[in-house]
């Protein structure tokens, strides 16, 4: 739930989120679980969510995390209980909405890409 100020600054009130991912993250407590694999080399980060759900995103996507070694890439840590993982070194922060959502524009992509003939499913 996100917070509001209403005329008084003392007093604040819970209001429900509107976006989707926010109503996942923060109203049904949805985490990062755990980084399960991160190779420069194939240009990937994989994290697992804590519903079991594994979220891939090409490195490439981000021009910090890009240009970063394998070893910068290596000293992650998670922040915000499992909302997103920090790269100190790089001063990169992902967040797991940001993971989803660059996940789900690539594998969206790489469908139109690859089959022109598969149906979007668009919700």
């Amino acid at each position: 739930m996100s917070t509001l100020k209403i005329n008084h600054p003392e007093k604040i009130v819970n209001k429900k989120a509107k976006d989707p991912f926010d109503q996942l993250i923060f109203e049904q407590g949805l985490r990062i679980k755990q980084v399960l694999l991160i190779n420069k080399k194939e240009d990937i980060l994989i994290v697992q969510l804590n519903n079991d759900a594994e979220v891939k995103i090409a490195l490439s996507s981000y021009s910090k995390l890009k240009k970063a070694s394998q070893q910068e890439l290596n000293q992650w840590e998670m922040i915000a209980d499992g909302i997103g993982l920090r790269w100190d070194g790089l001063d990169e922060d992902l967040s797991v909405k940001g993971l989803i959502k660059e996940s789900a524009l690539n594998e969206a992509l790489h469908q139109l890409q690859n089959n022109a003939k598969s149906k979007l499913t668009i919700l």
